[in-house]
């Protein structure tokens, strides 16, 4: 009899032990999620939002879909300012345009105006022409007094190149684009506004198995965004 009442006795104390590894992993899930809203507050309040559904069966407010977004009426502005850039662009390159040596595109990241390289180098050089420079001081020309971002990009095909001031592809692309840089600059773009990017033979818009194809991979792309550069913040290191 005496047995039996001790196991009765066991049999009802199990539930402590449920129930202080529920506490056990209660509290691990709190201090996993203090340490994750020190590090992301955005990923942090998402990842209550999940939680909220899964346990309580209960949908609480996303984080993410109640935030501020743009209004209609600022991204039409937006819109609008771009197209005028384009068109702006488009004019004073169009007989470039025209025959081929130049296209201007608008999508939602912004314009971009692609350069047929032989329009402002020699071959296997990356001084400009005399006659692009008159092309591109119209460019900068319009594009002075506005305050987007400029990315410019060198392109070339993949015939390698070994040279004293160009060992390689990468070397040529990245000073032909900062030709252009630095004539924009020189004709008043803000420098901060603008970076270079050297691509090499990467990412070409054309077979390079043809002597066409070839020709028009060796380009040089201005890509003025739409929208303005995001504020970087550093994030601080926690301390142990």
């Amino acid at each position: 009899m005496r047995r039996k009442r001790e196991e009765e006795r066991d049999n009802h104390d199990r539930w402590m032990i449920s129930y202080s590894d529920f506490i056990t992993l209660l509290f691990a899930f709190f201090v996993v999620m203090y340490a994750t809203s020190s590090v992301n507050e955005g990923k942090y309040k998402t990842f209550g939002y999940s939680l909220s559904n899964a346990f309580l069966n209960k949908p609480a407010p996303n984080p993410v879909q109640s935030a501020p977004s743009e209004s209609k009426a600022t991204l039409i502005k937006r819109r609008e300012t771009m197209q005028g850039i384009a068109q702006d662009i488009s004019t004073v390159m169009s007989p470039l345009v025209k025959v081929g040596k130049v296209k201007v595109m608008q999508s939602n990241l912004g314009v971009t105006v692609e350069i047929n390289a032989s329009l402002l180098f020699k071959s296997g050089q990356a001084s400009l022409e005399p006659d692009s420079i008159k092309v591109l001081e119209a460019v900068a020309k319009v594009l002075k007094d506005d305050s987007h971002a400029i990315k410019v990009m060198g392109y070339t095909d993949n015939t390698p190149i070994n040279t004293p001031s160009y060992p390689s592809n990468w070397e040529l692309s990245s000073a032909r684009a900062s030709s252009v840089v630095r004539l924009f600059a020189e004709n008043g773009i803000d420098p901060q506004r603008m970076v270079v990017i050297g691509y090499a033979e990467n990412n070409p818009v054309d077979s390079n198995d043809t002597a066409e194809g070839r020709a028009r991979n060796r380009r040089v792309t201005v890509m003025i965004l739409a929208s303005a550069p995001e504020h970087v913040t550093d994030i601080p290191v926690q301390k142990k």
